[in-house]
């Protein structure tokens, strides 16, 4: 659940969000501007249609979601964009954010359904007719559906983030998820294809067009179980691992559990010097354990001292191991 929280957070941010569809749909590309972005409720509730006027409460919950608002050919051009975090592989993810998009277009006709019905309902009240001042009178299949001809829908898109180092073995399209090759059948019907980043899956090229700390987060994870090619990685792009911000290194400690150690109050983590620190830790701590078992065994301080490579004033140090316990 901290993997997750922590994860989400970090893909609010205006700067990250606006990246991720800035690879995905540009190729890196900096079309989509941080400021650009506006902030959505993440919680969509739809009505669907039924029978005689019933309805069934739908609710759900997106990770992130942000309206894209910019100036095209001269006009207001809107998309919205969603963003699915995943520290674990959803074997039905290709449902779910199919869902989230069709509830994004069932919430939009039901927002201009009472749109419309508001103001008919104003000009009703100041008996005034729509043709008094020019005003449109909707046909009966736009009064039935409250959705009119000059409507249009908002796009909406959705992107998985997959936050883990293995492959995504999961299904990427809803026909993935069927066992059905009648090319008949297969024609009649729509298909849903999902939209994925996963590290394991990318090339380092790839990686390496994002922009923001997206790119170490994602370059560490998809090393984060191979010690050599990871100080590849951080001794390549030393500048950047250098100062990676604090809510990058904290999904990147989250998600690799890799013992990474920086300050509550750090702003930013040199996460090279902080990999450097962890290891010489660990082989301390190894040296320690070797120390520990010659001393056992009847052996001085200064053959322990060489037989580990470390100083004998610091052998000194360690537990058990200082002079008057000889």
């Amino acid at each position: 659940m901290r993997a997750d929280t922590i994860t989400k957070d970090y893909v609010k941010d205006a700067g990250v969000f606006a990246d991720i569809f800035n690879y995905y749909i540009y190729g890196g590309r900096q079309v989509i501007l941080p400021e650009q972005l506006m902030e959505r409720d993440s919680t969509k509730i739809a009505l669907p249609y039924g029978a005689v006027g019933a309805v069934v409460p739908v609710q759900k919950f997106r990770d992130v979601q942000k309206l894209y608002a910019a100036m095209t050919d001269g006009k207001m051009q809107y998309v919205l964009y969603g963003a699915e975090n995943q520290t674990e592989i959803h074997y039905a993810m290709a449902v779910k954010n199919n869902l989230y998009d069709a509830l994004e277009y069932a919430g939009q006709v039901e927002e201009a359904a009472k749109s419309h019905r508001k103001e008919m309902k104003q000009r009703k009240e100041k008996g005034k007719t729509s043709a008094e001042k020019g005003r449109k009178i909707p046909d009966a299949g736009e009064f039935l559906s409250g959705f009119w001809a000059e409507d249009k829908l908002i796009p909406s898109i959705t992107v998985t983030i997959f936050f883990g180092s293995e492959e995504w073995d999961g299904p990427l399209s809803l026909f993935d998820m069927m066992d059905l090759s009648d090319p008949d059948v297969l024609a009649c019907m729509d298909n849903y294809h999902m939209r994925l980043i996963a590290p394991a899956q990318m090339s380092d090229e790839e990686i390496m067009k994002f922009q923001s700390s997206l790119r170490e987060v994602m370059l560490f994870i998809k090393y984060s179980k191979d010690k050599e090619n990871l100080s590849r990685v951080l001794t390549a792009n030393e500048e950047r691992f250098r100062e990676v911000e604090r809510r990058a290194a904290d999904v990147i400690e989250a998600i690799t559990n890799s013992g990474i150690k920086y300050k509550k109050e750090d702003e930013v983590v040199n996460v090279c010097q902080a990999i450097q620190d962890m290891r010489k830790e660990s082989e301390q701590k190894k040296a320690m354990e070797i120390a520990g078992k010659l001393h056992e065994m009847g052996l001085d301080t200064e053959k322990i001292a060489q037989a580990v490579g470390y100083a004998v004033e610091t052998v000194k140090r360690w537990p058990g191991l200082s002079d008057d316990s000889m």
